[in-house]
């Protein structure tokens, strides 16, 4: 089934400048130097170096869909970009990915060194749990409690941290199967989208079946954004990325254009982005901000 697509005069960029903007300036606050000065800076160095902001958006925007507002979702959007960051810190490094650049700047362990680009992340980690709890007094407790659940499954063996050893150990292997490419990028990329979407609903007080139409929803547009990802590392260029161009060629890595080509990934891309719009159809035109979202995402260019 195709999906409808988004026909209104709903102006996507803008909502993003917006919400972006909101996002950069609680982001600014929430980490401030202290002692030992060097590590609060690593982690504001890369916790501020900008990108599309698009996983705390997406648990605002969630969160206003179930009937919440953006100061409920705002301190868990903010964990969920500190979390973001200590993956791209970590993923950086020489014993991960080992890229020298990340979002148009040199990586965190370019300029702070491995060790405290390691610990940059672990503080960012740890801090992000902190932050959640201590700045949501408002949120219902139980509601709460199921937001810090469903970080810490995300974060760990079960999400990214599973993700990633599968995608260590792919590396360089011509064995690869469409199924474990689909369940290390589920895990290492989608896994944090869906987080985002769904912690947005949990503290709203979603309905247990808007939960899960909004879970089909995320794990679409996590999956989606990792084909696109894969497509986007051969066809960009390094300064549309702000990172390494052609680096899963190199590291000879298991991607989707590779096990199925070009034009059968951006058709798979686009398959996972109807997806996810009949999912939010339910919802009704106040879903239009997620649906517009979900498009973006499969005709992003970086």
């Amino acid at each position: 089934m195709v999906a409808q697509q988004t026909r209104t005069d709903f102006d996507l960029a803008q909502y993003l400048q917006v919400k972006k903007g909101v996002v950069e300036a609680a982001l600014d606050s929430s980490l401030a130097i202290a002692r030992p000065e060097k590590i609060y800076e690593a982690m504001r160095y890369s916790l501020l170096a900008g990108g599309k902001r698009l996983r705390p958006i997406l648990c605002i925007t969630a969160c206003e869909l179930c009937g919440g507002d953006e100061a409920l979702a705002l301190p868990t959007a903010c964990a969920l970009e500190m979390i973001h960051t200590m993956s791209l810190i970590h993923d950086d490094l020489p014993s991960m990915d080992n890229d020298d650049f990340r979002r148009g700047k040199p990586t965190n362990h370019k300029v702070y060194g491995e060790d405290i680009a390691i610990l940059a992340g672990d503080g960012l980690l740890a801090y992000a749990f902190e932050y959640v709890v201590t700045h949501t007094p408002q949120a219902d407790p139980q509601a709460l409690l199921q937001v810090i659940a469903r970080l810490g499954r995300t974060v760990g063996a079960a999400g990214l941290v599973g993700g990633q050893v599968l995608d260590l150990e792919s590396e360089g292997r011509t064995d690869i199967t469409p199924e474990t490419l689909t369940f290390i990028h589920t895990h290492k990329t989608g896994a944090l989208l869906e987080a985002s979407v769904l912690t947005g609903a949990i503290l709203a007080g979603a309905t247990g079946e808007q939960q899960q139409r909004l879970a089909r929803y995320a794990q679409n547009i996590g999956l989606a954004f990792q084909v696109v990802d894969d497509i986007l590392d051969i066809t960009a260029t390094q300064e549309e990325l702000g990172k390494t161009a052609g680096k899963d060629v190199k590291a000879q890595k298991a991607t989707y254009p590779s096990l199925l080509g070009l034009e059968a990934s951006r058709a798979q891309a686009q398959s996972l982005i109807d997806q996810a719009i009949v999912a939010l159809e339910p919802f009704g035109p106040s879903a239009e901000p997620l649906q517009a979202i979900a498009e973006y995402i499969v005709a992003r260019k970086y």
